[in-house]
């Protein structure tokens, strides 16, 4: 299993997703500051994985701190936990990871911040672990015998910190003996499919080929597609869904074709405080994503581009969402709220 990022004793260490697949190197960031570039950059991406990104920043942020007077140690936390949450503002995950541990700081004793904040960072990463390990579980059964699967962006091990959600469960399925295999859309503009998502399946021995995310209905409508599996980066009340840019254009092909559709995520990505996908923040990144690929310039001098990183896919064209806990098939705000806050908090609860 990949190890997309780690805590160490020199700071946080995560595997710079910027530069696969052609090269898979490590680097270990000291500081908060340092974490947020890595998070805007996509060096460290996915919606769990940078919300254990961010949770071990912190830890290690309040360890650096630590010989300062409390009152500034709380100060420049809360600074940098604000800058945190700020870095990717549609993942909740992101903000849900951050006020856990801010949560757990204020409650300790001046001289324990350092080691409190470390406790709940680490708490969060394993709970991530195990919560990709039962949301696999749970998916076998969605996945048949030979199943010819679709997928989007990159829910693996990249994108969790753990085993990974979506693309997760289709590798746990491949080693339980279905014989899958996957339709991978390239992603664009920035390729996660075809660079993390292929590179992931390469290394786990899982049958995939790349297309381009234009080709997704031809596959469709030709008969070669069983079912599609996304992952998620934040789900509201009622059910919708936001996804990686492309993901409603999946869906709606999908529904048009009668296959279905799997959103699979940690119960930390439910946002039980928004009532719709009306309410998901969109973040909008650089035109220059869109207007050019690795350096190379593709559109004309003066061309401008739209470049949301998200779009949402309404309650109504998903057909179950696999989570931790089970599967939730619609009504899907019913079995979301029976998850209660939609988080798992630091009992296990």
């Amino acid at each position: 299993m990949v190890e997309s990022v780690r805590l160490s004793d020199e700071g946080v260490v995560i595997l710079d997703q910027r530069l696969l697949p052609g090269e898979e190197r490590y680097v270990c960031l000291t500081s908060a500051a340092e974490m947020v570039e890595a998070i805007r950059s996509l060096a460290v991406r996915g919606a769990p994985a940078i919300g254990v990104a961010a949770a071990f920043a912190l830890a290690r942020e309040a360890r650096r701190l630590a010989p300062l007077p409390p009152e500034q140690v709380v100060s420049r936390l809360k600074e940098a936990a604000d800058a945190l949450r700020s870095a990717r503002p549609t993942a909740v995950n992101l903000a849900w990871a951050v006020d856990r541990v801010m949560n757990r700081v204020m409650e300790a004793d001046a001289g324990d911040m350092a080691d409190v904040a470390k406790g709940e960072a680490v708490a969060i990463y394993r709970e991530n672990r195990e919560m990709d390990m039962r949301i696999c579980q749970y998916a076998l059964d969605l996945i048949p015998e030979g199943a010819r699967i679709l997928t989007h962006c990159n829910a693996g091990a990249l994108a969790t910190a753990g085993y990974g959600t979506a693309l997760g469960c289709v590798i746990y399925a491949h080693g339980q003996g279905r014989q899958v295999s996957v339709w991978v859309d390239e992603t664009r503009p920035l390729l996660q499919g075809a660079r993390l998502t292929a590179w992931e399946l390469g290394r786990a021995g899982v049958p995939y080929r790349i297309i381009t995310d234009n080709m997704a209905g031809h596959v469709m409508a030709q008969g070669l597609v069983d079912l599609v599996i996304v992952g998620a980066d934040r789900i509201a009340r009622n059910g919708d869904v936001a996804n990686k840019i492309g993901t409603y254009s999946l869906a709606v092909l999908a529904h048009h074709h009668g296959l279905p559709v799997y959103v699979v995520a940690p119960r930390s990505t439910f946002d039980p405080a928004l009532a719709s996908g009306a309410d998901i923040p969109i973040e909008e990144r650089a035109e220059e994503e869109v207007l050019s690929l690795q350096g190379v310039r593709l559109a004309p001098a003066g061309a401008r581009a739209f470049n949301p990183a998200f779009d949402v896919t309404p309650a109504g064209l998903v057909t179950a969402i696999v989570t931790d806990a089970g599967v939730i098939r619609p009504p899907l705000q019913r079995g979301l709220a029976f998850l209660g806050t939609g988080r798992q908090g630091h009992d296990g609860n």
